[in-house]
């Protein structure tokens, strides 16, 4: 009895404290929204009016591409500075483990605020450049648009991606690089064949997480994104927010969150494929 009392605790409370809310936004989204009540019958208006409408689905388009260029561009950042820092020894490498975590454990909001605080109209950046002459107003290129949106979940997203990176090539056996140096192999040679062959599983991986973390994420261009940086996350917030139609803000929900669990499907998939190569 204590035993199958342990297991329901181990196994079933999660899969019911995850199911649930599922559960709850999928039979949500089946409702409507009249006169400011949530009301049924149950009906699928609200996954017609997605399908329908000119505005949802280009939308949902655009965010999975600034995803996609999102989690490459952390991809290729965290890797070459994953190498960089497994490359140091001693306390130089605990300082930039830290560096490079830190922000792991920092607010989000406070993260961006600091962003802002360095690419904003006034902000350091523009300020160092006017006052050094070198242009005659403020740039505009990463304020409150969509470029501005894409810098700023690359800087925040980076470190989720740099650290399961950096702990694979720390489980590279040695002796392999070194042997390979011994017969003659070039340093791009031992990359190839070697280094990069063993962390694919964690670039895959860390690709995944990267791309369903910038799919989901509303904060950001909430607070960057100005007029112009609208994404699907931002629109679902709206709907919960100021629109208050829960139904069909429950219905996009749930294809994002198809999205996602491809996403993270297919990341997986890749991920146990390269494992057995």
């Amino acid at each position: 009895m204590i035993r199958r009392l342990g297991r329901f605790f181990y196994y079933g409370l999660p899969a019911v404290l995850v199911a649930y809310p599922i559960i709850s936004f999928l039979w949500m989204s089946l409702l409507r929204k009249s006169g400011g009540e949530i009301t049924g019958p149950l009906t699928l208006e609200n996954y017609v009016r997605a399908f329908t409408d000119t505005m949802y689905v280009p939308l949902l388009l655009r965010s999975i591409e600034l995803s996609v260029a999102v989690s490459a561009i952390c991809v290729v950042s965290a890797y070459l500075l994953a190498v960089w820092v497994a490359s140091l020894a001693g306390r130089a490498k605990m300082v930039a483990i830290l560096v490079f975590v830190a922000p792991l454990l920092m607010n989000y909001i406070v993260k961006i605020y600091a962003i802002r605080a360095l690419l904003g109209n006034n902000g350091f950046i523009n300020r160092s450049l006017l006052s050094a002459g070198l242009i005659d107003k403020p740039i505009e290129t990463f304020t409150f648009n969509m470029n501005s949106v894409f810098l700023t979940l690359v800087i925040l997203l980076t470190p989720f991606a740099f650290l399961p990176i950096y702990l694979a090539i720390e489980q590279i056996d040695r002796k392999l690089v070194d042997a390979a140096r011994d017969l003659g192999a070039s340093d791009g040679y031992i990359f190839r064949r070697i280094v990069f062959p063993l962390t694919k599983p964690s670039v895959v991986l860390s690709a995944s997480f990267v791309f369903v973390l910038a799919m989901g994420d509303f904060v950001t261009p909430e607070m960057v994104g100005g007029t112009s940086g609208f994404t699907f996350g931002r629109v679902i917030y709206s709907q919960f927010g100021s629109a208050f139609n829960w139904p069909f803000g429950s219905a996009l929900s749930a294809l994002l969150m198809i999205v996602v669990t491809a996403a993270l499907w297919s990341g997986a998939r890749m991920a146990r494929v390269r494992g057995l190569q």
